[in-house]
């Protein structure tokens, strides 16, 4: 298998188990609805190892965009390279969103929700705040290339990486994933939108191309400072781009923070978004 084929076929398997598990979750009259966020993450979790372990060996199975460049940001993986990948895993993800869509056919039409439909196939925040929504991406991305890399570095007995980093992504999405529906790969995210926008989805909605830049930013970001730090604070690798991305990340945390305290500090403006 060519490593395009694998990029591909894992980021395809990702997102039938975890737009599968999604659909299922909030679809109508799917035996599945209405079980829950626990469902959806561990689901997520498993659609992950399961692309790990079918094609890992042939690329290692980044699966995510942010891995790619996260990797090749501290010379772990040529940049020659990175576009082919992220290609792959676009065009994976879209072959995915559309399986998912076809596995669900009847539950279309009866569901009336044109949010839970495009929630399906690509990620929303909870609360629409750009700065503070990049700002959950990044967090996330950030813990999963730092997690990538630290089990990484340890043994396992042989077969049981796949599994851990399931349950790196189940964490991640329970313990993160509340504010944007943690994205942390913009493949998973920018692959499916692309799809409902294409697909004949029966009362379907905007497929919110002004939130798209957020899952796929953010992600990014967060992925090439996960990767610098592990290089940097776990092996003694300081470089001049880690420092540069910590003063970045830092000013970003900082007006992330200082803009939503600004917002908060305002009580008939507190009132009036509870009331929306």
């Amino acid at each position: 298998m060519s490593e395009f084929i694998a990029e591909l076929v894992g980021t395809m398997i990702l997102i039938i188990f975890g737009g599968g598990v999604v659909a299922g979750v909030v679809l109508k009259k799917s035996k599945a609805e209405g079980t829950g966020w626990v469902l959806i993450t561990l689901g997520w979790g498993l659609a992950v190892a399961l692309g790990v372990y079918a094609v890992g060996n042939f690329t290692g199975a980044h699966i995510n965009p942010a891995v790619t460049i996260g990797f090749a940001a501290v010379g772990d993986f040529p940049w020659s390279k990175v576009p082919l990948y992220i290609l792959a895993q676009v065009i994976g993800a879209i072959i995915g969103a559309i399986i998912v869509f076809l596995n669900y056919l009847p539950h279309w039409k009866v569901t009336e929700s044109k949010e839970d439909k495009l929630g399906v196939f690509a990620t929303g925040p909870a609360i629409r705040s750009p700065f503070s929504n990049l700002i959950s991406e990044m967090i996330g991305t950030f813990a999963l290339l730092l997690g990538l890399m630290f089990i990484g570095s340890n043994d396992f007995t042989e077969g049981l990486n796949p599994l851990i980093v399931g349950a790196l992504i189940a964490a991640i999405g329970m313990s993160l994933g509340g504010t944007t529906g943690y994205a942390i790969n913009p493949a998973r995210d920018l692959g499916p939108r692309i799809a409902h926008a294409i697909l004949p989805i029966p009362g379907k909605g905007s497929s919110d191309w002004g939130y798209a830049w957020i899952p796929v930013v953010g992600p990014i970001i967060g992925g090439v400072y996960g990767a610098l730090f592990y290089d940097s604070v776990f092996l003694a690798n300081y470089t001049f781009p880690f420092w540069v991305m910590t003063i970045f990340v830092l000013v970003l945390f900082i007006g992330a923070a200082v803009s939503e305290l600004k917002t908060g500090s305002n009580p008939a403006e507190k009132i009036n978004q509870n009331l929306r």
